[in-house]
C-alpha cells in the first residue's frame, strides 16, 4: 500500500512538471522544428493522466477491502468461536458407532447407552461456551420475537378478513380464526429468518359437513404406513334421510322443509365439495384445497396491499400459504398460513401440509396434528420446572446445530420436530429438578443420546399418542390417549436408502 502511494506521488509530480502551461507566455511560440517534441510531450502527458487514474482506483479498492475485513473480523469473532466449538462437538459425537442395545424410548427413565463406548453422556463439554451460546448467540431476542408475533397476528387477522369477503358463503368454504403453533409460539425459535406458523381452520358452508375416519378408529381401513393420518368425507346434511324428518316420513306435498330447499336459486350452490374432492370420490383432497387456498390468498392480498408498505410473495409454491414479507429496510419475515380441518370439537387438526416437511402422504390421506396439545404441554412444564430452566435452551442448541448441518450436507429424514419430540419424552420422564439451568450440559447429552438410540432402533414414538405419562391437565382426547404408539421413524423402516442416507448425514453433523 505504501508503494502505491509513492508511485502516485511521483506520477503527480511528473505531471505538474510536464505541464506546458508552466512555461512563460513569451516562450510559447516555438520553432517549427520543435513541433515533434511538443507532440511527444502531450502524448507523455496523456499516459501519465491514465496511470494516475488507475493508481487512484487501485488505492481506493485496497482501502475499502482493509476496512471491510477489519469490521467483519470484529463483528464475527466472538460468535463463530462458539459455533466452531459446537460443530466440533457434534462431529465427534455423531461419528460414534451405534451400540446394539435394545431400549424402548419412553418406557424407562434412563433410555440411553450404558456401554463403555464413547457416547454423548461421557463427552466433555465446555460450560462457558454453552452459556455464551445461550446468552449471546441466539439470533433473535425475546423482545424481537414478541414484536414479530404481534405483527404476524395483526397481518394474519387483516388478510383472513379480506379472504372472508372473497369467499362467498353460498359458493365457497368458510374460514375461521387462525391458531399459532410451532417454535415461535413455543418460545424456542433461534434461527433466522423469523417464521410464524398459523393454522387456518376452514369448514363447509351450510347443508354440508365432514365425516372423519382415523387410523385408530374401529374397523379402520387406513394402511399401516399411514398411521397418524385420516380421511375426510364430505357429506350433505340429510343424506340417506338420517338427519331430517322429511327423509324418513311422507309429510305431504304442501309441507316445506327449510333444510332442503329445492328452488333453482340454491340448486347449484355448494359446488365446493365437488371441486375440492378427489376425483370420483367424496373425500376431501389436500392438493385441491391448497390450490383453492393459494388463489384465494392472492386475491385477498390484492384487496388490502395498498394499506401496507412492504412486499409479499410466495416463498414456497408447494405450500399453500407460505408467505415471505420483505420490508423496505431489507428485513424478512416468513408467515406460513396452513389450511386445516378441525377434528370435531377438539384442538386436533387435519393438516394439508407441514412447512418444514416435503414428504406428504398422498390424497386422500391427511396428517393429524396435535401441535396445540404439544404447545400446551410445554406451557404446563414451564409452570412446574425451576425458574430459568434449561429445557428450551437445550432445544435451541440442538436445533441450531441441526440447521447448520443440513445447510452443509443437505436435508435428511431428521427434522427439528424429532428433537422436540425427544425433549418432550425426557420432560415426561425426568424430575423437575433435573432441568435446573446448571444441568444444561447433562440434558443436552440426554437429548442427543435419545436421538442417537432412536436412529439406531429406527423407532421414535409420538410423545402424545398412546403415552400414558401425558398429564390429564393437557385434556388430550381419550381416543389418542388409549391408541397404539405411532413410530415417527417408520419411514426409515420402510425405506432402507432413506435410513442409510439419514445416518450418513448424521455422522457428518
Amino acid at each position: 500500500m505504501h508503494g502505491a502511494v509513492a508511485r502516485l506521488c511521483m506520477v503527480v509530480v511528473a505531471a505538474i512538471l510536464n505541464q506546458p502551461l508552466l512555461f512563460p507566455k513569451e516562450n510559447t511560440t516555438l520553432p517549427d522544428e520543435d513541433e515533434e517534441l511538443i507532440a511527444r510531450m502531450r502524448e507523455h502527458e496523456e499516459r501519465l493522466k491514465i496511470e494516475q487514474v488507475r493508481l487512484e482506483k487501485e488505492l481506493s479498492q485496497l482501502e475499502y477491502k482493509q476496512e471491510k475485513i477489519v469490521s467483519e473480523d470484529c463483528y464475527t469473532w466472538h460468535f463463530w468461536s462458539v459455533v466452531i466449538f459446537l460443530v466440533l462437538f457434534a462431529i465427534e459425537m455423531c461419528r460414534m458407532d451405534f451400540a446394539d442395545v435394545e431400549v424402548r424410548p419412553g418406557d424407562d427413565e434412563d433410555v440411553f447407552l450404558e456401554s463403555g463406548l464413547v457416547n454423548p453422556r461421557t463427552m466433555p463439554l465446555d460450560k462457558d461456551s454453552l452459556n455464551n451460546f445461550c446468552n449471546k448467540c441466539t439470533y433473535a431476542s425475546a423482545h424481537e420475537n414478541w414484536r414479530v408475533k404481534e405483527f404476524s397476528e395483526g397481518f394474519g387477522d387483516d388478510l383472513l378478513e379480506s379472504l372472508r369477503h372473497i369467499c362467498d358463503k353460498y359458493a365457497d368454504l368458510e374460514v375461521g380464526d387462525f391458531v399459532g403453533i410451532g417454535s415461535m409460539f413455543e418460545s424456542w425459535k433461534v434461527c433466522k429468518p423469523l417464521t410464524c406458523d398459523l393454522i387456518v381452520p376452514f369448514s363447509l358452508p351450510e347443508l354440508h359437513s365432514f365425516q372423519f375416519h382415523l387410523w385408530c378408529s374401529p374397523a379402520s381401513n387406513i394402511p399401516p404406513d399411514m398411521h397418524g393420518c385420516g380421511t375426510i368425507k364430505v357429506v350433505q346434511f340429510g343424506d340417506n334421510g338420517e338427519d331430517c324428518l322429511c327423509g324418513s316420513a311422507n309429510l305431504g306435498e304442501d309441507m316445506l322443509c327449510l333444510l332442503h330447499i329445492k328452488n333453482d336459486e340454491l340448486s347449484g350452490v355448494h359446488k365446493s365439495d365437488e371441486r375440492l374432492c378427489t376425483m370420483n370420490t367424496p373425500y376431501l383432497a389436500k392438493d385441491e384445497v391448497m390450490k383453492w387456498f393459494q388463489i384465494s390468498l392472492t386475491k385477498a392480498w390484492g384487496r388490502i396491499s395498498h394499506k401496507y408498505d412492504f412486499e409479499v410473495t410466495f416463498h414456497n409454491l408447494d405450500a399453500a400459504g407460505a408467505l415471505k414479507i420483505r420490508f423496505r429496510s431489507g428485513k424478512v419475515i416468513l408467515v406460513n398460513l396452513i389450511p386445516v380441518v378441525q377434528l370435531d370439537d377438539t384442538d386436533a387438526y387435519f393438516v394439508s401440509h407441514f412447512p418444514s416437511d416435503c414428504d406428504h402422504p398422498p390424497d386422500p390421506y391427511w396428517h393429524l396434528s396435535l401441535a396445540v396439545y404439544e404447545r400446551n404441554l410445554l406451557k404446563h412444564f414451564t409452570k412446574l420446572l425451576p425458574q430459568n430452566s434449561c429445557h428450551l435452551h437445550c432445544l435451541q442448541i440442538v436445533t441450531f446445530l441441526h440447521r447448520k448441518q443440513t445447510g452443509l450436507t443437505g436435508k435428511s429424514a431428521l427434522t427439528s420436530y424429532h428433537f422436540k419430540t425427544a425433549l418432550l419424552h425426557l420432560l415426561l420422564s425426568k424430575s423437575s429438578s433435573a432441568w435446573a439451568y446448571e444441568r444444561l450440559e447433562a440434558r443436552l447429552r440426554d437429548v442427543l443420546g435419545l436421538i442417537q438410540k432412536s436412529l439406531q432402533e429406527k423407532r421414535l414414538y409420538h410423545v402424545l399418542v398412546g403415552n400414558r405419562k401425558v398429564p390429564k391437565e393437557i385434556q388430550l382426547p381419550k381416543r389418542f390417549f388409549t391408541a397404539e404408539h405411532i413410530n415417527l421413524f417408520r419411514s426409515l423402516v420402510l425405506q432402507r436408502d432413506l435410513y442409510t442416507n439419514t445416518v450418513r448425514l448424521s455422522r457428518r453433523c
